[in-house]
This record gives C-alpha cells, sequence and structure tokens, in this order.
C-alpha cells in the first residue's frame, strides 16, 4: 500500500486560492500567513509533477491539468467534511442544533405542531426554523445551510421524499372592483389593478412563478404580508388555500371567478440535505414532517 503525496489540507488551501481570487485573500480567509499558503500550493505541485496554477493579471487561474484534479480535490475535502460531520454525531449522540428550511406554502399549524414535537421528543437539540420563499430552499440545499429543507422544487443531484400538495388560488376583498364585474375574469381584466406578488428569499438564482401580468405590483416579503395586503383591499392574489379558510368562510374574501387559472397546485418534497450523516434529531424530525403531512390524506 502506497501512502498518499498530497494532502487534503493542500487541495483545501488550492481551491481557497482560486475561490478567492489569490494567495492574499486565501491567507485572509483560511487565517494563515500568504508564505504557508504558498508554500501548501508548491508542495501540492511539486508532489504531483504538474503545474496547477498560472498567475494572469492580478489573479491566480487553474491550468487545464488544475482545473480537472481540483475537481476531484473538491470532491475529497468534501467528502471528508462528512466523514468528521458523521464522527461529531456519532460522538454528541443528539445534535446539539438542528435547521429546518421550510417553504412558506407549507402549512402553519402543522409546522408549529411538528416544532412542538421535536421539542418533546428532542430537549437537548436546539431547532432552528426559517421560511423561505420560492428559490430560498433550493439554494439552502445547495449551500448546505439546512439540514432538512422543505422544497417546491428540489436541485439536481439531491433525493426527496413528496409531501403534500399545496393549492394557491385566486382571491381579493370582498368589495374589490374585480368582484364587482359580475363575470368570469380574463386576463385583461387582471392586468387592469394591482397584484400582491412574494418576493423570492433566494439570492442565488431567484425566480418568479404563477401569472405576473400586472402591470403595477405589490411586493412583499411574505405570505402573511400578502394577506394583509389583500385584506386591506390593496390587491389581489394567489395564496395557500390552507391560509384562507377563516377569510373565505366569513365572507372577507372570495374567489375570483377566473376562466382560467383561478387554482394552482405546487408540490411540496422533503430533502435530507446531509443524508450521510443523519442523527437522531433529524432522522426524528423527517419521520414527524412525513407523519403530519399525511394527516388529512
Amino acid at each position: 500500500m502506497n501512502l498518499p503525496k498530497t494532502t487534503i489540507e493542500q487541495w483545501a488551501v488550492l481551491a481557497a486560492v482560486v475561490d478567492e481570487g489569490g494567495f492574499a485573500q486565501a491567507a485572509s480567509v483560511l487565517n494563515r500567513s500568504q508564505s504557508a499558503i504558498s508554500y501548501s500550493v508548491a508542495r501540492l505541485q511539486e508532489s504531483l509533477g504538474l503545474a496547477l496554477l498560472v498567475v494572469e493579471g492580478r489573479k491566480s487561474v487553474l491550468t487545464p491539468y488544475g482545473q480537472t484534479l481540483l475537481a476531484r480535490g473538491r470532491a475529497l475535502v468534501k467528502e471528508l467534511d462528512t466523514l468528521e460531520a458523521l464522527g461529531r454525531s456519532l460522538k454528541l449522540g443528539w445534535e446539539s442544533e438542528l435547521k429546518l428550511i421550510v417553504d412558506a406554502a407549507f402549512p402553519r399549524a402543522r409546522l408549529l405542531n411538528i416544532v412542538a414535537e421535536l421539542q418533546s421528543s428532542c430537549p437537548s437539540t436546539q431547532i432552528q426554523v426559517a421560511d423561505v420563499v420560492l428559490s430560498g430552499a433550493e439554494q439552502a440545499i445547495t449551500e448546505g445551510s439546512g439540514d432538512l429543507v422543505v422544497t417546491s422544487r428540489v436541485p439536481p443531484g439531491y433525493l426527496s421524499d413528496w409531501l403534500l400538495d399545496v393549492n394557491f388560488i385566486a382571491v381579493a376583498r370582498a368589495d374589490h372592483p374585480l368582484l364587482k364585474l359580475g363575470r368570469e375574469l380574463t386576463t385583461d381584466d387582471l392586468a387592469r389593478h394591482v397584484q400582491a406578488v412574494v418576493r423570492d428569499s433566494g439570492s442565488s438564482n431567484p425566480r418568479d412563478e404563477g401569472w405576473l401580468g400586472a402591470e403595477r405590483r405589490f411586493t412583499v416579503s411574505s405570505m402573511d404580508a400578502s394577506l394583509a395586503t389583500i385584506l386591506a383591499g390593496l390587491a389581489y392574489a394567489w395564496l395557500p388555500e390552507h391560509m384562507l379558510t377563516e377569510q373565505l368562510q366569513r365572507g372577507a374574501l372570495q374567489r375570483l371567478p377566473l376562466v382560467s387559472g383561478a387554482a394552482r397546485n405546487v408540490s411540496l418534497h422533503i430533502v435530507m440535505v446531509h443524508a450521510n450523516v443523519l442523527g437522531p434529531a433529524a432522522r426524528a424530525a423527517a419521520d414527524a414532517f412525513h407523519r403530519h403531512a399525511k394527516a388529512d390524506r
């Protein structure tokens, strides 16, 4: 058996140099001296007998050899991170922290029941819950910032389980001008009025969904804010039907009688981001989401 000539640390340092744009920047991020960074990269290249970096202007960029090898090197670094995380999980038993990233369309009452259950079954685990909209969930998955993520869209390369479908319906306050037309509504009718739109909480690849044909839009940061805007008579919008039960029953809101598109289904899935190192709290959370999602099915 031959021992490796290179180290995981050297590949991590090379990745930092490339990602940060130079040796000085990598030294700052890694809290090392610039000479230590330069030495590590030099030793890596010497061990391989290949030039991995070249300087272009003020930036250090990969050679074709470097591009090929660093792609594999990054995978090794990530695998070691996973291995170390598993070791920490085994040592601690219950996780000290559990991060749940949940699409805002997931029924709030069920989410609160899940959190209450986890507080009882995992009392030593600090539970963090964050609401996200649209691509915010996808970003949490790809960046690894959550342990369990409930999302309407699963990024390539990740496995998921379907939880439930959420029905979005078009609504407005009972005295809204659209409802006074007394007929089925077309896109031309909608375009003349203000539509409330929830801003995408993601920053990497923000996206829009649904009908966005109104020239005037009122953009808000959450579905609760969108509901408040509609109840104030300032706009119409599509919102999850489960949020509107009370308002529809007492007549404060009414469904918009659209020719088509009055309702649409959004499927929500759960992704276990760090599936290889799931601790008991994360497994308990996944089980709770599955059970509570099926409660009314």
